[in-house]
């Protein structure tokens, strides 16, 4: 295994290529699935499986009449996707540096991913009454030990030497905290937020069906209703797109904040 280190104004090596492989084996995915559905829709009745054709349709109404919906679920999820980021990153870094209080945190951390995402909803419910309040503390409850686990996690596999050597010059806290610790749990911060994404995502959908009347999960929730399965599976649709794109963003993201590290190479 080598280490080679990329050129800061040029992709990492592969990436080009790597890229062109997942679209391909995404359009394939994709081809399929449509294939699929169509096949079945020949044998079932439209309220089980409309043909891709309606459910088509019903996007580009969807589109056309409802995309402020989208857009209210998605200042919900980067309010509390942002929030438990930099709260469960405080989190994290008190944990690793406060001994003390590391057992103690960590005990209400994991008491807090033991509770089913539905009771937190229902608890939700019955302590606020804004809809705003109750969808903003369940992404809060549901992702922030995410952050405040893998930041502390971060900090203690720091290398003893890279500590050692830093304590050399003395420096203050704060100066430990902004020139090493904050580097080195970037990637980690970044990490997490790739794996919740599509988890935030669901969630804000789920608390809007039970405890919103805006939004992608009201709207699908009054789709279920009337039984309009083709909306029901436009919205999906939309969903699985918008994750796409957030992911996307959030691997610009991460090939901007970590271009500097060097591209292991396993020959």
């Amino acid at each position: 295994m080598t280490g080679e280190a990329p050129s800061p104004d040029a992709p990492a090596p592969g990436w080009a290529l790597a890229s062109g492989r997942d679209v391909l084996a995404t359009a394939v995915v994709v081809v399929g699935i449509v294939a699929a559905m169509q096949v079945m829709s020949f044998f079932t009745p439209a309220y089980i499986m409309p043909p891709p054709r309606a459910i088509l349709s019903a996007t580009v109404g969807i589109l056309g009449e409802d995309l402020r919906h989208v857009g209210v679920t998605l200042l919900r999820w980067l309010a509390g996707v942002v929030v438990a980021l930099v709260a469960g990153s405080a989190v994290g870094v008190l944990m690793a540096s406060v001994r003390g209080l590391a057992p103690y945190l960590r005990a209400a951390l994991f008491i807090d991913t033991g509770v089913p995402a539905l009771s937190w909803m229902l608890l939700a419910i019955l302590w606020f009454k804004s809809t705003e309040e109750r969808i903003f503390f369940i992404l809060i409850v549901l992702l922030l030990p995410f952050y405040a686990l893998n930041v502390y996690d971060g900090i203690r596999a720091l290398p003893r030497e890279w500590v050692e050597m830093v304590d050399v010059f003395r420096p203050s806290r704060g100066q430990v905290l902004r020139l090493l610790v904050l580097p080195h749990v970037v990637p980690y911060v970044i990490m997490t937020t790739k794996s919740v994404v599509g988890y935030a995502i669901r969630m804000t959908i789920f608390a809007e069906l039970v405890a919103s009347a805006i939004g992608v999960g009201a709207r699908m929730a009054n789709a279920q209703s009337t039984l309009q399965v083709d909306v029901v599976m436009a919205w999906t649709f939309l969903l699985v797109v918008l994750n796409f794109l957030v992911q996307g963003v959030v691997s610009l993201a991460e090939r901007r904040l970590l271009g500097w590290r060097a591209e292991a190479v396993i020959r």
